[in-house]
């Protein structure tokens, strides 16, 4: 085509286009190719083919006008005059939303002149990677003047349809305008056309939907101004030089507004907290929230509260995530297609797993592996993005990953298997329970635990430091655990783990949870009929509504664990409930009682060679004698038991202890021996890691301080107190009463 016709066709079809009211932005994305070589065309300086010319001829109803300015036949060319310009790259979706970091980071390495060729969008089906890749690559199109295409490589498709590297060259060279006649077909021949075609010219490629590192590298242009990105549920880690982006799934905010955006306007009226409950119920996975809103969209007869009833049931919201054409299990079944016998069996064991992250341990007793072949298979699940590492010891599970596990790979297992997998794992976290409690509370009175063969991973804490991180982090597994076993009828482990749990509750003020399993583990105790187990486990539940302050509920508790203990001749177990009976006394007024019951047990707790429990009991005469104004006893008595405490080295009691002594001196009316004691209380504290009784103590500086006339600095003391912990109970704790007198 000679420039006088160049500049004709161009005149004509920017004529056309600004009649139809269309930017070069919109009808470039209209008839996909790119701004800038549309800009080109239409000022003369671009070759025209046949190709393009009928894309803007329909796109412009012109009825064959367009088509004839470019001629009738196609020009034949070599391949040293190939056009130079294509845009193969699909429309973007119009619901795109967030993902601005991701979008920065992305576009910046394309545009960029340094560096690699090829950007590696990585992460779990329905994660939303093609629909970044698009992004970006529309994002950046003019910055690559020589074109843009796009290519399903079909990676996680059944093998037999996956392109691989030979197959896709073909595709590719047409793409880049050569005739499919000059095509070689030798597979060498081929890569060294497409290299030679590419050299000297900038394009960008998105090669989507790839299975592996073998069957893209070799489409990988040599030239260093082209730019590919590459998408894929595997990791690609032999990719080591391209740039790799983690696709993760939404943030709440951006999640909610996807659904709002697609499900129409009846979504973007609903409450706040049911849209967030719905794309929650999604994993806020981006397939899964389209797939969710499109079918709300399109069901007029649901509210959007309807809706999501449908998605409780996790068993059944797999089924709510299809709407004909778009399936979220089904996008996770191709993910699995490439797995192992092993690799399967272990994903499908994790849905036995209740919590989210599970740590490395905890799989390999599901599976009765070891460690180093746990660790291997469980790298392999991450390369497939079905699990997700977090940290060095646990991995994370998508809830619609592990719905998917549970429902269409774990019937495939036996069901004795399964619950010798699930018996093995509450075993094992009986035993690291204990473990991390004998750390917590090293003097308290357990009994045997009652398991079964346990697997090589489950080995007992030698540090507390290790012991007390892994409680930290594990309790809402053992809490999800502690449920999962009274479900499933394994009455024993559900109450064992409940009551191993106590003081890590005592300590971090969980109340609820708390409270919750020890109602499960007394139904389990119940059913099992062990009377024992019922009896400790009503004793921890006083114990729990006690420290909570809701001292009416606790008393019924503990009368209820007195019966049973001595319908069982339990003298230990009598003598707990009457201590703790004689601690309610204290809180309800009565503290001559709790003087004289104290007195008793701790007489009882020496005799049956219980030292930590005849401290406790001392302590407890001691707040009793401060409310008698026997101050000088209480401190006394305050002090020999922290005493008594630092010999067992139980650093949390010997806190508890420095605090008593400084709220007897201050009731004495000595400020600055409570001040002394309060500031010593502040420092064990820290040291043990109680953001309670350091609380407490804090509380108490600031009541010295107020009584001083100190108003200042007293409410600076209280503030920090909140701002250490607001549990603090007027009814339990001495400090609090005085300050709220005070303020």
């Amino acid at each position: 085509m000679a420039v006088a016709e160049l500049s004709l066709f161009g005149g004509e079809l920017r004529r056309l286009r600004l009649s139809a009211g269309l930017s070069q932005s919109q009808f470039a994305v209209l008839i996909h190719y790119s701004k800038g070589y549309l800009s080109k065309v239409e000022t003369g300086r671009a070759v025209v083919n046949r190709e393009f010319a009928q894309a803007c001829d329909n796109a412009l109803k012109a009825n064959g006008a367009l088509v004839e300015l470019a001629g009738d036949r196609p020009r034949k060319r070599s391949v040293g005059q190939l056009a130079a310009t294509m845009s193969g790259l699909p429309q973007s979706t119009r619901h795109f939303v967030g993902r601005s970091a991701e979008l920065a980071h992305i576009t910046a390495f394309l545009s960029g002149e340094q560096g690699g060729v090829a950007c590696a969008l990585t992460g779990l089906a329905g994660a939303g990677k093609t629909a970044l890749a698009l992004q970006a690559a529309w994002t950046v199109a003019d910055s690559f003047p020589d074109g843009c295409a796009y290519l399903d490589l079909g990676g996680h498709a059944a093998e037999a349809q996956a392109a691989n590297a030979q197959d896709a060259f073909h595709p590719l060279l047409r793409m880049l305008g050569v005739p499919a006649e000059q095509i070689p077909s030798h597979p060498d021949a081929r890569a060294n056309l497409y290299r030679s075609v590419l050299r000297g010219k900038r394009c960008l490629f998105v090669l989507d939907n790839v299975g592996s590192a073998r069957q893209v590298a070799p489409l990988l242009p040599s030239e260093p101004r082209c730019r590919v990105i590459i998408t894929s549920r595997n990791r690609l880690n032999a990719l080591d030089e391209a740039m790799h982006v983690t696709v993760d799934v939404l943030p709440a905010e951006t999640a909610v507004s996807l659904f709002r955006a697609i499900a129409g306007e009846r979504a973007r009226s609903a409450l706040d907290d049911v849209v967030a409950r719905v794309v929650d119920r999604c994993g806020r996975l981006p397939l899964a929230v389209r797939i969710a809103a499109a079918r709300f969209h399109g069901s007029p007869m649901w509210t959007l509260e309807e809706f999501d009833e449908r998605l409780v049931d996790e068993a059944s919201r797999l089924s709510a995530l299809n709407d004909g054409e778009r399936s979220v299990a089904a996008a996770f079944s191709l993910s699995c297609q490439a797995l192992t016998a092993a690799q399967l069996r272990l994903f499908a064991l994790l849905a036995l797993h209740p919590g989210r992250d599970v740590e490395v341990r905890g799989a390999a007793a599901l599976a009765d592996l070891g460690l180093v072949e746990t660790r291997r298979l469980l790298d392999d699940l991450g390369d497939v993005h079905l699990v997700s590492p977090l940290g060095t010891n646990h991995v994370t599970v998508h809830d619609l990953v592990r719905a998917f596990a549970g429902d269409r790979l774990l019937p495939g297992i036996e069901p004795a298997e399964q619950t010798a997998a699930l018996r093995r794992l509450l075993d094992h976290s009986l035993v690291l329970t204990e473990s991390s409690d004998e750390f917590l509370a090293p003097h308290r009175h357990r009994l045997a635990l009652s398991v079964g063969t346990l697997p090589e991973v489950s080995v007992k804490f030698t540090e507390q430091a290790t012991a007390t991180a892994w409680i930290d982090a594990e309790w809402p597994n053992l809490v999800a655990l502690c449920r999962a076993a009274a479900a499933r009828g394994f009455h024993d482990q559900c109450w064992q783990l409940a009551f191993l749990l106590r003081d890590f509750f005592f300590l971090t003020k969980l109340w609820d949870v708390w409270i919750d399993i020890h109602l499960l583990a007394a139904d389990a105790a119940r059913v099992a009929g062990d009377g024992k187990a019922l009896a400790m486990t009503l004793n921890n539940l006083g114990m729990a509504h006690a420290d909570r302050g809701e001292l009416v509920v606790a008393i019924g508790y503990y009368e209820e664990a007195l019966e049973q203990f001595r319908e069982l001749e339990d003298s230990r177990g009598v003598t707990d409930a009457l201590s703790n009976i004689a601690w309610i006394a204290l809180y309800r007024g009565d503290p001559r009682r709790t003087v004289r019951d104290l007195s008793e047990a701790r007489a009882s707790y020496l005799r049956m060679n219980a030292p930590r429990n005849a401290a406790i009991a001392l302590r407890g005469m001691a707040l009793a004698e401060v409310e008698l104004g026997l101050c000088e006893d209480a401190v006394r008595h305050a002090e020999e038991s922290r005493t008594e405490f630092a010999a067992l080295g139980l650093e949390l009691d010997v806190v508890m202890s420095a605090n008593c002594t400084a709220w007897a001196h201050f009731r004495a009316g000595r400020l600055d021996d409570a001040a002394e004691h309060y500031a010593r209380a502040v420092q064990l504290a820290r040291n043990c890691g109680s953001q309670y009784e350091l609380a407490r103590a804090t509380t108490g500086l600031g009541n010295v301080d107020a009584v001083k006339g100190r108003r200042a600095e007293a409410a600076t003391y209280w503030a920090a107190a909140d701002q250490l912990h607001r549990g603090l109970n007027d009814v339990m704790v001495g400090e609090m009463r005085a300050r709220t007198s005070l303020a």
